[in-house]
């Protein structure tokens, strides 16, 4: 549990994906159980609860859509973790349990203790959320996984002694697509950004330029293993050719390019090692 989670699970569109099917399957599903519940008390049209159905559903799906948010702006400074996910995932069924609790103690049901509305709002809340998140996660895995297959096919199509050869960084998208293709003496560093990266090099001008491409860093990372590039931090991969010092500074790493134009890049220190034991003891800046 302790594992890092993938970080597919946590970009932009799979959030987005995630929140949308919960609150379609939860729909569906209190609509079958209301009958049966002596708690339920939803109600729409003419019903005396319509006012307080509308209240519990737009705060619902609003605090997950902000939930969400968070998520996705945390991940950026923190490595989120199988167990992490989990335990987000129940505060987040616990707290909407609470927020139904106490609007049935105080106008639906209030001979029933809080007690054993919010034990059955926890029971009935666990399905209509962890089943859709457990089968959101499922489908996004299966799809990673067939994404992966693709873009291994794909480089087949030029092989690593070729590359080694030209000494040319070819990259595909995530349909497994060939979309760039540059050489190592031209190109800079790698950014990541959401669902996509940002390819800086230089023309044949000398002018430095950026391309994009739907590509997630990860799969640079473990595409071009034996190559110059190397993972840095969470946002970079940069080209060790193109590394003019690597300096230690009061707060960390700092690696300078030879481009004037191109700002430090920092190195985190999940990936310190990692860079450090590219460079020789005499290349080393303490």
């Amino acid at each position: 549990m302790n594992k890092k989670l993938p970080s597919y699970l946590l970009e932009k569109y799979q959030l987005l994906g995630t929140v949308t099917f919960s609150v379609l399957f939860a729909i569906v599903f209190l609509n079958m159980y209301i009958p049966f519940s002596d708690t339920a008390w939803f109600g729409l049209g003419n019903s005396s609860y319509f006012l307080y159905t509308v209240i519990f559903a737009a705060g619902s799906i609003l605090f997950l859509a902000l939930s969400r948010v968070l998520m996705y702006k945390v991940r950026k400074y923190m490595d989120f973790t199988y167990l992490g996910y989990v335990l987000w995932c129940i505060a987040e069924v616990v707290l909407i349990c609470v927020f139904y609790t106490l609007l049935t103690v105080d106008i639906a049901a209030p001979g029933l203790p809080a007690w054993k509305i919010f034990s059955k709002a926890m029971l009935y809340g666990a399905i209509a959320l962890i089943i859709p998140y457990i089968i959101s996660g499922m489908f996004f895995a299966i799809v990673e996984k067939n994404r992966t297959i693709r873009l291994m096919r794909s480089r087949n199509v030029i092989s690593d002694e070729e590359r080694r050869r030209d000494n040319k960084i070819t990259l595909f998208d995530n349909n497994g697509a060939l979309k760039l293709s540059v050489s190592t003496s031209n190109l800079y560093y790698i950014e990541s950004d959401d669902n996509y990266i940002k390819v800086w090099y230089t023309d044949s001008k000398g002018e430095l330029k950026t391309y994009m491409l739907r590509c997630r860093l990860k799969t640079v990372e473990e595409s071009f293993r034996d190559s110059p590039l190397v993972r840095c931090h969470r946002k970079y991969i940069v080209n060790l050719e193109k590394v003019k010092v690597l300096r230690k500074e009061q707060d960390g790493y700092f690696l300078d390019l030879d481009n004037e134009k191109i700002t430090p890049i920092s190195v985190t220190k999940t990936y310190l090692d990692n860079v450090l034991k590219k460079f020789s003891p005499q290349e080393q800046v303490s």
